[in-house]
């Protein structure tokens, strides 16, 4: 071709002092008015190819001015260093000894509810001046909480812009240029990368409506900022009766004297027996608990202001967490230059305006004269407002938290993660309002919109802390971080008060590494039934009844990977005042590779299986295994008003129906292959993902993988590359639906869903490989895609993939960030990044409810529904058999050199010899009986 270059030409990686000054000298005026003389993203040549050797690590910038400038530099102050760690068996969290209790007794505080950012109309005008981001006293402290929210409650300024604003200039800039020892030519206020190609997609349809703004800074007091913002107003402006409002459940925010109806003063501590956490040790948005919610509507924009008021000094965090972040709201149909791409991370004293469009996927092709009512968003007087897009590609429970490469793990283990609620024409949050569309989820009904008195957000995680009550985090252990304490809501053991009737639960497992499996039992240990209606956010076709039937298990949900989240409605109608209900985790975990068992609940119960507490180990068992929150029934003297989910079971209503391709469509669709396993790694970045058959590679953004045409419709295969891990896959953008799992049709709670998390390897109701159709609409630009497992995205089984305009030729650059700015330098593309590995599924199962059959498993399997099965359409391309003999695998892609990159894939000569590289060692008392698991390419 001769528009491919097979030698890319990277230019230096910092701009010089002397090009810096031309730029702004050049720039400033053209930048400030909007236009720009010369668009620093341009689409760089076409290159395909490998990623030359030697290159700087693409987060060089996040160190530059600590000791070493290296990413030790992140880790050099942690409380344990690796040489002091231990690791292997239930010594749990790995390397650590037990977390201690302070004499905390479980079951003895109240759990805090989630506290809402408070929406902010968009001012008109916006105002011509304000205060900046308050600094720091010195580059090794966070921003003061009493200046922080004093700041956060003045109107925004500067003005959003579709643009970067890099022609401000950073207001820490002196302080930065102290702790460097050198002068900053450059320092913008905003970190977004510049030029047209990090602009705000569709501005001007999408504009802001509503804005929100945060701080990620360290641990502090509640100021009580926010309570004027809640919807709710803890029930002062609200006639009818709310459960957030005088004489509610939750008009005391924490249960203790001097917290009714306010926030502040809530400290961060994980029970009131322990210390209060440093603001080293959390760093959360606006530096306060209760845990954050962003709750929207459906077409009304969303601006949301990031401000990073983290120490200058990447060293002062108490030895985990890096102060570059870049934030990811997972998984919204959001466009790429808001999507919190890993390589788009910002500085201390920067912001980074994320504007979130919240539209229907399908706007552009579906419903676009906005006359189906199901496709609305509440109007605030009982009526909906009608908008363009497909009614059912509706979300409901997203959350979002930081993404910043190689830190994802840390940064959110210490606090960057919040939730966020979408409210729609059917799934409005008002239980009472009956209009033929809304599907009246439990929830309340004093509000239009968005009711939480019996809707509830609950972030589920492990954690440990230090023998001071300090948060700590393990940074040596690339296998998966285990925490010793299942924390709710950031609190350990709660209790929470429910009034005898129907509650939503939308639950978040928001650990680093840990899989959940959550049962629900009654204060005679006997398991509680009850209904899932949302997947991964998303209200499923039917609702799925826990009662044992159709593959499920009484009042147990299925396993829960990291990043997922499960909606249940549980009746409490059935229990008196003064009962007790538990919730329970069952999964049990010795390393972070992957969970081990689920233990059956009569074990867990009865005490058969209990983790002991030796002093400096944890020995028998997992400690987050056991209940973990309490539930304390009150009196109910209202009318339950809410939906009943047995009415949407298979057979009966539906809530959503799946957006299904139709058959022709997945036949003629791109197919690409993704396997996630360890060859080709190293020994700081163990974890890789194969594209289309060929090399493993780890994470660079430099490289990309895959790029799909905007408006497409595509068949993913994702598979594990060993039996001796387990790996949640989260794709960003889109929701898939499953067409099979492991060759065969989904399980139940799968078959009526739409996902963003799949998970694949080793547990009792996964398979090694899932097959999903997806569809990419709307917006382009650059996504990811990785293991959920953060420490394994961390090191570093995450890609890049672009969603790119029909009739591209050419690449989007990779943005650079440093102090001083953004720098941009070429991408190189896989060689089967636009063509994938074949057309079509494995093998197409039509009907409805089933999905592709791998190729190994072809000839005489049953339809579910439809007629007899066939060979898949071939391309060019002809995609692998993934029943053949694999040893040749390394020789497939023989046009990649094996030691393109100096530190990232100089091992692919090894590629066939995953087991080599697996590190056996680490764990060994894990793996014993899995001689299967790292025959990855056996």
């Amino acid at each position: 071709m001769s528009n491919v270059s097979s030698r890319p030409q990277f230019p230096r990686f910092r701009l010089t002092h002397a090009i810096w000054i031309l730029a702004a000298s050049c720039f400033v005026l053209p930048i400030a008015v909007g236009d720009l003389l010369y668009d620093p993203s341009q689409l760089t040549p076409l290159i395909i190819g490998n990623l030359p050797g030697g290159l700087p690590h693409a987060n060089e910038g996040a160190f530059v001015g600590g000791e070493t400038g290296t990413p030790a530099d992140a880790s050099v102050n942690n409380v344990r260093q690796e040489d002091d760690l231990g690791g292997g068996g239930y010594d749990i969290p790995t390397g650590g000894p037990p977390s201690p209790l302070f004499g905390a007794q479980p079951f003895s505080q109240q759990m805090l509810r989630f506290e809402e950012f408070g929406p902010v109309k968009v001012p008109s005008p916006y105002p011509a001046s304000g205060s900046p981001c308050p600094s720091a006293p010195d580059p090794q402290s966070c921003v003061p909480g009493l200046m922080a929210d004093t700041f956060l409650a003045q109107p925004l300024y500067p003005k959003p812009t579709r643009l970067a604003n890099d022609h401000l200039e950073n207001p820490w800039k002196s302080d930065i240029e102290g702790f460097l020892q050198r002068p900053c030519y450059s320092a913008p206020l905003e970190g977004r990368p510049p030029g047209e190609g990090w602009a705000h997609q569709r501005w001007s349809e999408f504009p802001p409506q509503v804005y929100y703004q945060s701080i990620i800074t360290g641990a502090r007091d509640n100021g009580g900022l926010r309570d004027s913002l809640q919807t709710h107003c803890y029930g002062l402006d609200i006639e009818e009766s709310c459960e957030f409002g005088p004489g509610g459940l939750y008009y005391n925010s924490t249960g203790l004297p001097g917290f009714e109806g306010t926030c502040a003063g809530i400290p961060i501590r994980f029970h009131p027996a322990m210390p209060k956490q440093e603001p080293s040790a959390i760093w959360t948005f606006d530096g306060t608990l209760p845990p954050k919610l962003l709750m929207v509507r459906y077409g009304e924009s969303v601006m949301m202001r990031l401000h990073n008021g983290l120490p200058i000094d990447p060293s002062a965090n108490r030895g985990f967490g890096l102060h570059t972040i870049t934030v990811h709201e997972h998984n919204g149909h959001n466009p790429s230059e808001s999507d919190g791409y890993t390589n788009s991370f910002f500085f201390p004293g920067q912001f980074y305006d994320y504007r979130w469009p919240v539209i229907l996927a399908g706007h552009d092709s579906i419903n676009t004269s906005a006359t189906d009512p199901r496709a609305g968003s509440p109007d605030g007087n009982g009526g909906i407002k009608k908008i363009r897009g497909d009614w059912r590609e509706t979300m409901s429970t997203h959350w979002f938290h930081d993404h910043m490469l190689d830190f994802t793990a840390q940064n959110v283990y210490k606090g960057n993660a919040a939730m966020m609620n979408y409210y729609s024409a059917l799934d409005r949050g008002n239980e009472a309002l009956e209009d033929g569309v809304n599907l009246r989820l439990p929830s309340g009904s004093a509000l239009d919109w968005g009711n939480r008195d019996y809707d509830v957000n609950l972030l589920l995680a492990d954690k440990a802390w230090d023998e001071t009550g300090q948060l700590w985090f393990n940074p040596f252990n690339l296998d998966g971080f285990m925490g010793d304490q299942l924390l709710t809501n950031w609190l350990y053991n709660p209790y929470f008060e429910v009034r005898a009737r129907r509650y939503r639960f939308r639950i978040l497992n928001g650990s680093v590494s840990r899989y959940l499996k959550v049962g629900l039992v009654n204060q005679n240990d006997e398991a509680v039934p009850f209904y899932m209606v949302c997947n991964d956010g998303n209200i499923m076709e039917h609702a799925v009844a826990f009662d044992g039937t159709l593959g499920t298990e009484t009042g147990v949900l299925p396993t829960q990977g990291i990043g997922e989240r499960y909606d249940i409605v549980v009746d409490f109608s059935n229990f008196q005042e003064g009962d007790r209900l538990y919730f329970v985790n069952l999964i049990e975990h010795k390393t972070g590779r992957r969970p081990e068992n689920a233990i059956p609940l009569n074990e867990v119960l009865s005490g058969d299986y209990q983790a002991e507490n030796l002093g400096d180990e944890w020995k028998g068992g997992d400690p987050c295994v056991g209940k973990f929150l309490e539930f304390r029934v009150r009196e109910y003297d209202g009318v339950d008003q809410s939906m009943n989910p047995a009415d949407f079971i298979v057979g009966k209503q539906t809530m959503i129906p799946l957006p299904r391709a139709t058959e022709a469509e997945l036949e003629n669709a791109i197919h690409r292959s993704f396997k996630f396993g360890r060859s080709s790694g190293t020994d700081s970045a163990p974890w890789t993902i194969k594209t289309d058959g060929g090399s493993g590679f780890t994470m660079d953004p430099r490289r990309l993988t895959s790029a799909p045409s905007l408006g497409n419709l595509e068949i993913w295969h994702i598979e594990n590359g060993g039996g001796g891990w387990s790996h949640p896959i989260h794709v960003h953008f889109e929701e898939g639906i499953i067409l099979s799992r492991g060759g065969e049709a989904p399980p139940e709670w799968e078959r009526w869903a739409r996902k963003d998390v799949y998970r694949v390897g080793r547990m009792d109701d996964s398979t090694d490989e899932v097959e999903i159709s997806i569809r990419f609409r709307e917006f382009a630009g650059t996504y990811m895609e990785h293991c959920h497992n953060t420490q394994h995205e961390d090191h570093a089984m995450l890609m890049r993939w672009d969603i790119e305009n029909p009739g591209q030729i050419k690449l989007m650059p990779t943005p650079m960030p440093t102090w001083e700015g953004v720098e941009y330098v070429e991408t190189v593309a896989l060689p089967t990044f636009r063509t994938g590995d074949g057309i079509g599924p494995s093998i197409l199962i039509s009907g409805g409810r089933g999905g592709a059959i791998r190729d190994g498993a072809r000839g005489g399997i049953p339809r579910i529904g439809g007629d007899t099965t066939r060979e898949p359409r071939r391309g060019d391309n002809r995609r692998r058999s993934r029943d053949r003999d694999e040893d040749d695998d390394d020789d497939d892609e023989e046009d990649l050199d094996d030691d393109d990159e100096g530190d990232d894939d100089d091992d692919d000569d090894d590629d066939d010899d995953d087991d080599d590289d697996d590190d056996d060692d680490d764990d060994d008392d894990d793996d014993d009986d899995d001689d299967e698991e790292d025959d990855d390419d056996e």
